[in-house]
């Protein structure tokens, strides 16, 4: 039995806060060392902390989040090319697989909006 459409903008909310949350995370972990990163910053991983911490609140709360999904979708893009593709062109051999599945879900982000729960759709309504 499908899931009634109704469902679809909080679904895409919940697919949202999930994937703001463990970017975040990641931001976290690189700059406050909470867990620890396990190796040293350099401006490239600097750069891509602060664009996880900012990026992954901003989806969190849902306040630009096209705009700050494509930059993301494209960040994640970047680091597949410069950090993965060059060990082989399978993402399950080079380790690339979340930066993949990041880089997708953002760009669907990026095309579909933050859904239900979002300061972007408090903001259109008013």
């Amino acid at each position: 039995m499908p899931l009634p459409a109704a469902l679809a903008p909080r679904l895409l909310a919940a697919m949202r806060i999930v994937f703001g949350l463990v970017f975040l995370s990641h931001g976290v972990s690189k700059l406050f060392g909470l867990p620890p990163f396990p190796m040293p910053l350099n401006g490239l991983l600097y750069g891509a902390a602060i664009l996880e911490l900012v990026g992954g609140g901003l989806l969190i709360v849902g306040l630009f989040v096209r705009p700050v999904a494509f930059v993301l979708s494209g960040m994640m893009a970047v680091a597949y090319f410069m950090a993965h593709a060059p060990q082989g062109p399978f993402p399950i051999a080079n380790g690339g697989e979340a930066a993949v599945l990041y880089c997708f879900a953002f760009l669907y982000m990026a095309a579909a909006g933050g859904g239900a729960w979002s300061i972007d759709a408090v903001r259109q309504r008013g």
